[in-house]
């Protein structure tokens, strides 16, 4: 089996970077009886949006972790690059569709996302898409998950940086940061936007939007935990494009002994790149956008104690090593109350991360999906 890089974790405290593929599993259940069963000492990839049927996670051959290093310069070869992005008219017509169900009485929430194709002039690895997020992403964890353990993948790498951590096991200890409720840090002229903290704070509709992924977070991990802190407001919490409403969530596990796979498994998705209720939410997306495959799902890694970090994985792209193809995604969580505008704005915002990390635009964008 190749011993080149299989997947890769980094944030402020450390780095993991696995190499190689001793197995390779399509399910959480199968790596998680792997973790169990001593068959496997470390497993990391990507969990599906919808996490019961769609996964790629690689036993490695070894891995490795490290203390946080210093960001990698980037290459310094510019890589150009032709990009579609779903025009603003048809994601505001989705955000309408989304609120006229909301007001139906289908959802309470539900997020919608829209897509940003680009096809580079030049190849590029994994690895040297991680160096260029981990110069761009600030605090975000990076992460790059080799897609091939799922079978309709192969040769597709899923690459980010993600701000939000969907949890952290270590023994009984489990803790969460959702988030939920954004405004844009700049303008489209790239001028901050004057009190957008203080506004986001006191947003009656992300309150509410908030709110519902709090709630979930709860109801799920109640009867798991002996006790459990969860806050009576958020906070607001800066990425370099976005500000977010984020709420820390820490728990102590009755049971010590469930995996953070499984964990993850259990509280993806979330409301936070869902909706509520869940299967009516998930349901309403696949009409709205078109089925998800790993985008708003999870990444992660889990070891054979049942240790382990699963961000959502958000902010990322998909590779196509093959063809030097990327897609990207962008979502906003829709209410009662919300503006189509706004939510345009907002997906326009958060697809800064992904573009930066690409580096300068050789080719206007084109309209389209």
């Amino acid at each position: 089996m190749s011993s080149g890089l299989s997947f890769g974790y980094s944030n402020t405290e450390f780095n993991a970077r696995a190499f190689g593929v001793r197995a390779a599993y399509g399910s959480v259940t199968d790596a998680d009886a792997a973790l169990r069963s001593g068959a496997a000492e470390f497993v990391g990839g990507a969990i599906g949006f919808d996490a019961t049927t769609t996964a790629s996670l690689i036993a490695p051959e070894h891995v490795d972790f490290s203390a946080a290093s210093p960001e990698t310069p980037p290459s310094t070869d510019s890589v150009t690059r032709t990009l579609s992005v779903t025009p603003d008219a048809v994601h505001r017509a989705r955000v309408q569709s989304a609120i006229d169900a909301i007001d139906a009485g289908r959802v309470e929430k539900v997020v919608v996302a829209r897509s940003l194709q680009a096809e580079l002039s030049e190849a590029v690895t994994p690895e040297q898409m991680v160096d260029r997020f981990r110069a761009t992403a600030g605090d975000a964890t990076v992460f790059a998950a080799d897609l091939s353990g799922s079978p309709d993948h192969r040769g597709r790498w899923l690459i980010g940086a993600s701000p939000e951590l969907l949890l952290r096991k270590r023994g009984a200890t489990v803790h969460c940061v959702p988030y939920a409720g954004s405004a844009p840090i700049h303008d489209a002229d790239g001028l901050p936007v004057a009190d957008a903290a203080d506004s986001l704070a006191r947003s009656d509709k992300d309150l509410r939007e908030h709110a519902y992924v709090v709630d979930y977070l709860r109801e799920i991990l109640s009867p798991l935990c002996t006790e459990i802190d969860v806050p009576a407001r958020p906070t607001t919490i800066a990425t370099r494009h976005v500000w977010h409403l984020a709420t820390p969530i820490v728990g102590r596990l009755a049971d010590p002994t469930i995996s953070a796979l499984h964990l993850a498994a259990l509280l993806s998705p979330t409301p936070a790149v869902c909706g509520t209720p869940t299967a009516a939410a998930a349901a309403l997306i696949g009409e709205i956008e078109g089925r998800r495959d790993f985008y708003a799902g999870a990444v992660g890694w889990c070891d054979a104690a049942g240790d382990g970090e699963w961000v959502v994985s958000i902010r990322c792209l998909e590779l196509d090593t093959a063809s030097s193809r990327i897609t990207a995604w962008a979502g906003g969580g829709i209410v009662a109350g919300s503006d189509p505008d706004a939510e345009v704005a907002e997906t326009t915002a958060k697809f800064q991360t992904v573009l930066s990390a690409l580096g300068p635009v050789a080719e206007p964008a084109r309209t389209g999906n």
